[in-house]
């Protein structure tokens, strides 16, 4: 792990594993501010609420916020499908749920990748529990090839291949959210 500790490293092994830079520190905060911008202009004279998804959407959502110009609230709901493993387990469970009332409300759900859709299925059922006015979606990543439910995106950062994803918020077992780019999985190993 010590060449996490380098700014900007351009590969991360994990054991046996290369990753290498997919997308840099510098073209994911400019897309973030498209996102941000975008969101101003279809938000404006409005009240939403930011609904981040923990534990990956944290780094994003922060970077997001802080170029949102609009009044906006913010909260968290953490959903769990992964555990530790790289492939989702197939079953969504909440773990922490809101804390604010969104009955009534314009909701932005902050996502860090939607790879199969299940969570974004699941949260679309629980969403409708809430009655907000009104439910977007925002996703930095989309893996559109991994998709096996059908949902709507109505903000995406990046399209990518259905390859493991590290960095700016997305974990391997809990490690490397704190890397400043977003790494993939290499072809070539390690």
């Amino acid at each position: 792990m010590d060449n996490i500790r380098k700014e900007n490293p351009k590969e991360i092994i994990v054991g046996e594993e290369k990753f290498v830079v997919y997308i840099d520190e510098d073209k994911l905060q400019n897309r973030v501010k498209e996102l941000a911008e975008q969101i101003n202009n279809d938000y404006k004279d409005k009240f939403p609420v930011f609904i981040g998804i923990l534990n990956g959407s944290f780094i994003f959502m922060s970077d997001l916020i802080k170029s949102v110009t609009v009044d906006c609230e913010v909260d968290f709901l953490r959903l769990s499908s992964y555990g530790d493993a790289k492939i989702s387990s197939g079953k969504v469970r909440m773990v922490k749920d809101l804390n604010c009332d969104v009955n009534g409300r314009d909701v932005i759900v902050v996502e860090d990748i939607v790879d199969t859709g299940l969570s974004i299925q699941y949260l679309g059922k629980l969403m409708e529990n809430y009655k907000p006015k009104s439910v977007k979606v925002i996703s930095l990543l989309l893996k559109p090839d991994s998709l096996k439910h059908e949902v709507k995106i109505d903000y995406i950062g990046f399209e990518i291949p259905s390859k493991f994803v590290i960095g700016y918020g997305l974990d391997y077992a809990q490690k490397y959210r704190n890397l400043r780019s977003i790494y993939i999985l290499s072809e070539n190993g390690a």
